[in-house]
């Protein structure tokens, strides 16, 4: 109970800050980035070099009103299929302008709902990727499937191509809860849907779980996790429920006396990872877990755990380029974000342009507060010898700041000769911690710290 004060004291509870999935932030993105800018970062690319795709389909044959995700509802695949001719356009010109010898590292479509593509869709998609560029020999092809819209027509597909792993959404499997939120998908599916995946030889499983949800509780929450764990994926996502009615109108049926307190959100997180760490699961940064097996843990374990728009990621490549609309490219040299409305993305792939609206090129300073941020999501550290080497700022400068941000927090952080730590206590603070080293004014309305 004392932590607990601790924390309040600190201003968890209260406190609202970005996921830190990128710094700057999206909110930060400004409009002087464009087309030019993406094809010059794409001619930049070595040759021979390994990327990262991710491809979005915004469709869903239903929404769910917890979803902020940018998607729209359709029951008709006219306007899918429509899109997904626009998205192989888009890949044939990303295709003209790769160096040579590019391959995939990382191969991921999301959405929206991907497996909502017809079986043919999906072959013809999956040719004009890999006409583009193949997959690396130890690349990894996943894509996010709901289990209310697959088959095993689908999954042969996406098999035949060679997708290694899946990403499964459960939310939360109580009735109430799901009801609630618009999200019906019962236990049985989920594992119908698992089993089928493994038929196919696919042998790594995400899974995606939520806290914080409406009439939620730890016993209900400690029932969905215990199913979960039962289905045996590698890796789970368990990713606090944002709710931001302001931005994803479709949230504003969720009634908002039936979300959980902050403090209430806190003993759910910890409800479940006390479940998964006793399942065997291991802590990966702030709100992931893995079988010590999984390519998560190992890259935990061995410091080269990395975190980008799909939350963390053992992908190596320093290139992630994002096809479709509102997709994120991230470079070198910055972000570049595709035109989000459909039919705006959709016009500039018609012109033989790319679709890119907004972004932001990276500062000296935007590369070093990026790679601290990074750190200390994935590692609970920053360590002086890794930023005198990245940027040749050495222990003295850095010790100063590292000091000051500690102040901010009563002193409870560590900074000692080999850098800046979050004990284990105070690890719910992370996102905030980050924040202390964000250099740009907040200019959106977050989501909560916990």
């Amino acid at each position: 109970m004392k932590l607990k004060t601790q924390l309040a004291e600190l201003g968890l509870f209260d406190a609202k800050v970005p996921r830190y999935t990128s710094y700057p932030t999206a909110p930060h993105f400004n409009a002087a980035v464009g087309p030019a800018f993406f094809e010059d970062c794409v001619a930049q690319i070595p040759e021979n070099a390994q990327i990262s795709l991710y491809l979005h389909v915004p469709f869903c044959r239903r929404l769910c009103w917890f979803c902020a995700c940018r998607t729209q509802g359709t029951q008709s695949l006219t306007p899918v299929q429509a899109y997904v001719e626009t998205l192989k356009d888009e890949i044939r010109l990303l295709k003209n302008r790769l160096p040579a010898g590019i391959s995939l590292s990382r191969l991921h479509w999301g959405g929206g709902t991907p497996t909502l593509l017809d079986p043919e869709t999906m072959d013809s998609l999956c040719d004009t990727i890999f006409d583009m560029a193949p997959m690396a020999s130890d690349g990894e092809f996943s894509i996010e499937i709901d289990p209310n819209e697959i088959d095993i027509k689908r999954l042969e597909i996406l098999a035949k191509h060679g997708m290694n792993r899946a990403s499964i959404g459960v939310q939360d499997f109580d009735p109430e809860i799901q009801e609630t939120i618009g999200r019906i998908q019962s236990f049985d599916v989920t594992r119908d849907a698992i089993d089928m995946i493994r038929a196919q030889g696919v042998k790594s499983l995400n899974a995606d779980i939520l806290f914080g949800l409406p009439h939620q509780t730890p016993e209900r929450l400690a029932e969905s996790v215990n199913k979960l764990i039962s289905l045996s994926p590698d890796r789970v996502a368990l990713y606090g429920y944002a709710h931001v009615p302001w931005m994803a109108k479709r949230q504003q049926m969720i009634p908002s006396d039936t979300l959980p307190t902050p403090q209430e959100r806190l003993n759910l997180f910890e409800t479940a990872q006390k479940i998964f760490n006793e399942g065997g699961y291991l802590d990966i940064g702030i709100d992931h877990f893995a079988k010590p097996t999984d390519g998560l843990a190992q890259a935990a374990s061995n410091g080269t755990l990395k975190r980008n728009f799909q939350g963390y990621t053992d992908d190596q490549s320093d290139i992630l380029i994002g096809l479709g609309a509102s997709s994120i490219s991230r470079f070198p040299q910055g972000y570049a974000q595709n035109a989000p409305q459909t039919s705006a993305y959709a016009a500039s792939i018609r012109d033989k342009s790319f679709a890119t609206t907004r972004g932001h090129v990276f500062s000296d300073d935007d590369q070093l507060t990026a790679r601290l941020i990074e750190s200390l999501m994935c590692e609970f550290a920053v360590s002086y010898a890794d930023i005198d080497e990245r940027f040749g700022i050495h222990l003295p400068q850095m010790r100063q700041t590292f000091q000051k941000i500690n102040a901010q927090f009563q002193n409870q952080l560590t900074v000692n000769d080999a850098g800046l730590f979050i004990p284990k206590e105070m690890q719910p603070l992370t996102r905030m911690i980050a924040r202390a080293f964000d250099n740009y004014d907040s200019i959106a309305r977050h989501s909560a710290a916990i």
